[in-house]
């Protein structure tokens, strides 16, 4: 298939220079010659023509005419500037003091100290000379007795006083703590109560009941800061030391 195309590309470009160049004219193919004759007929005696060189130009340059000097005008005698009159120098401004930005004042409290951390406290922020005002509150919490029944040995025979204070109408508790197993049959603010309470379920035949002592008198104290900015709040955790930690002082209640 190739060579096919190439022998009819080689034909074709051979054809095509045989045409071009005239040598297929006998054979009336050739192309037509492109010219103009009428115009070679149209020209009178062109022999007559003759070239000529052109003239130099003689134009002169102009000179530029010179400007005729003016008489020099006599310099004025500048005036001397006068000196200007120096400024005084304005007073200082005295600086201004900044003002003092007060901090905000709450109340805190803490509550629940005990007898010898108060003291230590107390006497802290008294060598401390604090600026602002600080109380300790003294909070009185009375003992409390119990008339009692136990300790017992194992749980079989608490079960078996319990049923035998069933059957005397009598009501009972779980003695709770260090009391346990155990019973209580009533508890009181008073040693004397409960003295006379026990006096009472003897006549009912209870045999082994007693009064104890369930909780001591207790005296605690609340440090109070009534006025206290976070600075002041900071010196007196700082002066309480180990008596008082930073989050035992809240917000005092409302």
């Amino acid at each position: 298939m190739l060579r096919i195309v190439f022998l009819l590309l080689l034909l074709g470009n051979a054809g095509y220079y045989m045409w071009s160049h005239g040598y297929l004219a006998s054979l009336g193919l050739q192309p037509s010659v492109q010219s103009e004759p009428q115009r070679l007929q149209e020209q009178i005696k062109p022999d007559a023509l003759t070239l000529q060189a052109p003239e130099p130009a003689t134009e002169q340059a102009e000179e530029p005419a010179q400007e005729e000097p003016k008489p020099e005008e006599k310099a004025e005698p500048k005036a001397e500037p006068k000196p200007e009159p120096k400024p005084e120098k304005a007073d200082k401004p005295e600086p201004v003091a900044a003002k003092e930005v007060k901090e905000p004042e709450s109340c805190y409290q803490a509550s629940g100290i005990e007898e010898k951390q108060a003291e230590s406290i107390r006497r802290a922020l008294a060598t401390g000379k604090l600026k602002s005002e600080w109380d300790l509150v003294a909070s009185h919490q009375g003992g409390r007795w119990m008339v009692y029944m136990g300790k017992f040995p194992d749980t079989e025979f608490l079960d078996r006083k319990r049923g035998e204070l069933r059957l005397m109408n009598i009501d009972f508790d779980r003695a709770g703590g260090g009391f346990e197993p155990g019973l209580s049959l009533g508890r009181f603010s008073t040693e004397e109560a409960a003295q006379r309470q026990l006096a009472t379920f003897t006549r009912q035949g209870v045999r082994t009941a007693r009064v104890v002592q369930e909780r001591p008198e207790i005296t605690t104290y609340a440090l109070r800061l009534p006025k206290a900015t976070p600075t002041f709040r900071n010196e007196v955790v700082m002066l309480a030391g180990k008596n008082l930690l930073p989050k035992a002082l809240q917000a005092c209640p409302r």
